[in-house]
This record gives structure tokens, C-alpha cells and sequence, in this order.
């Protein structure tokens, strides 16, 4: 049973958790399409964000609407100094909270969607990481093809951007319907079901550099009909790889849905196999005892005769 030392011991904790989740309603009342989520990540969210982000890279890791800070505690909880953290954060109170929660990092009060402005002479070297809790889904695709670009520009060797969303496919579209399509590489996370709602992360990276167009005509000389050519070339590959990626990821998802249930069902199968031995336990408890119970009235009938 829990002391009184017990229960004093962890009210604050639990103080600040639900005074996190009041600040988060009231901030999804104020302004829902910045804020994005009615309450903070949970912490099996924040480890598994925290998870992609290796420590021993150089930089820093840069954060994008870190909130009340469970994704940053878990970074801190990874490995990564305080010092190292740039947390960028668009609600002033927020950004308050964060200051006091985490002294040693660098709180900016700015917008995520506009990093080369935010971060203007903020960043003196390539970032390890860019970890981002943002509402993307809320966003048009161009502006979240924009941040992910942006967030690219500020990356070292080895770096990547790591987004959670709480739906089932990337929230950064490799073929946007109204852009040029953008070339990336994607893994995604298991989900994690502990989270409320079930969320998964993403993990993007740089695909390296490609000839553009207009290097290629700049290095040979090609007529108009050539150009024409290049453009239905450049279209169609863009198109076969997308759709190889695509399907890549979907494979990718489906297989890991599928140990997600094997793992599930194995796990429900031991519990029932633990609770129908425990059961049958209780049954031969109870079963001694009335055959114990049946053989002392058996001795009473023939001590009475």
C-alpha cells in the first residue's frame, strides 16, 4: 500500500502532467492549427522520437514545437546535453515553461514554418538531428515540403528529421498533387499503440544530390525535340521511383503491422495459457479441499457409530 511519504512524493509529478494537459486544451482552444494536439506526446511517443537521434553526432539537435517538453526530456534522457538543443516554439508560453523546464537549451520563439528566417545566425554548424512534434497534417503540402527542405539545409552527415504523426502514411508527400515531386528517403516506426491516440514516427533523409535539368542542357547541346525528350524521361523516371518508394514503404508498414499482431496475439495467448493455469490451480486448491473436507464428515459418521 502507498505511504503518505509515497503519495507527497509523487504529487508533483502528477500536478505536472495534468497542469501540462490543461496547457495544451487551453492552447488547442486558443489557436488549434499551431498547437495541433489537445494534449503533449506521451512518453513511449517521446522514446521512440528520442530513438532515431544518435548522440555522438556533432551539432545540434534541433527541435520543432517541442510543447511542454516530453519530446526534449527524452532527448536529454538519449544523451544529447541540454546545451545541445535549439528549441523552437511558437506559443510565448510555452516557450516561458520551456525555459524553466530546460535552462541549459535555447528557447526561440519563432515559426517552424519559416526556419531560414527563425534561425537566422542562431546556428553556427551543421544540426545532428531536426526533431519535429509539428501538426503537418494541418499544414498544405507545399508548406510541409517547404519545412522538410528547410529542415534538410540545416542538417550534417548522417542527420535526419524525425516527424510523428498520428496518421498511417507520411505526412510529407513524395508526389504532391500541387508541386514537383521531392526526393527523399522515408522509414517509418512501429506504431506505437501506448500513445493516445496511436502515433508513429518518421524518419526522413537527404537523397543525396541529383542532376538537375538544367545541368544536363547546359552540358550537352540538345535540340528543342531533345528537351522535350529529357522532360518526358526526367517525368517518367520520377514516376517509376516514386512508385517503387511507395510501394517500399507500404511493404515496409505491412510487415511491421504484422509482427506488431503476431506479438500482440503471442502475448495474449501466454496471458490466457497464465490465466488457465491459475485457474486450474484454484480448481485443485478448492478440489482438495472438499475431498479433504468429504473424507473428515466420513471419519465423524464412523467415530459416531
Amino acid at each position: 500500500m502507498p505511504t503518505a511519504e509515497s503519495k507527497r512524493a509523487r504529487g508533483p509529478a502528477f500536478h505536472a502532467l495534468f497542469s501540462d494537459e490543461a496547457r495544451f486544451l487551453k492552447a488547442w482552444v486558443g489557436n488549434p492549427g499551431t498547437t495541433g494536439a489537445v494534449s503533449p506526446s506521451g512518453k513511449y511517443l517521446a522514446r521512440m522520437m528520442a530513438r532515431y537521434v544518435d548522440p555522438a553526432l556533432p551539432g545540434p539537435v534541433i527541435e520543432l514545437g517541442p510543447g511542454t517538453g516530453p519530446v526534449t526530456q527524452a532527448l536529454i534522457e538519449r544523451g544529447v546535453a541540454p546545451e545541445r538543443l535549439i528549441l523552437v516554439e511558437y506559443d510565448p508560453a510555452f516557450c516561458t515553461l520551456l525555459q524553466e523546464r530546460f535552462p541549459g537549451a535555447t528557447v526561440i520563439q519563432g515559426d517552424a514554418y519559416d526556419l531560414p528566417a527563425t534561425l537566422a545566425g542562431l546556428v553556427e554548424e551543421p544540426a545532428a538531428a531536426v526533431v519535429s512534434s509539428l501538426p503537418l497534417l494541418n499544414k498544405k503540402e507545399a508548406d510541409r515540403i517547404g519545412m522538410l527542405k528547410d529542415a534538410f539545409a540545416l542538417l550534417g552527415p548522417g542527420g535526419n528529421v524525425i516527424q510523428f504523426t498520428y496518421g498511417m502514411v507520411s505526412p510529407v508527400p513524395r508526389r504532391p498533387r500541387n508541386a514537383d515531386p521531392f526526393v527523399f528517403l522515408a522509414e517509418a516506426s512501429p506504431p506505437v499503440w501506448l500513445n493516445i491516440p496511436p502515433a508513429r514516427v518518421w524518419v526522413y533523409k537527404p537523397a543525396g544530390e541529383v542532376v538537375s535539368l538544367e545541368d544536363a542542357r547546359r552540358s550537352f547541346s540538345i535540340s528543342a525535340e531533345g528537351e522535350r525528350l529529357l522532360d518526358k524521361l526526367k517525368e517518367h523516371t520520377f514516376r517509376v521511383r516514386d512508385g517503387f518508394l511507395e510501394q517500399r514503404d507500404r511493404i515496409e508498414r505491412d510487415l511491421r503491422l504484422a509482427r506488431e499482431s503476431v506479438r500482440i496475439d503471442v502475448e495474449l495467448r501466454a496471458a490466457h495459457i497464465r490465466e488457465s493455469n491459475r485457474l486450474d490451480a484454484r480448481f485443485d486448491r478448492h478440489l482438495r479441499s472438499a475431498i479433504s473436507l468429504i473424507r473428515r464428515l466420513g471419519e465423524n459418521r464412523r467415530d459416531k457409530r
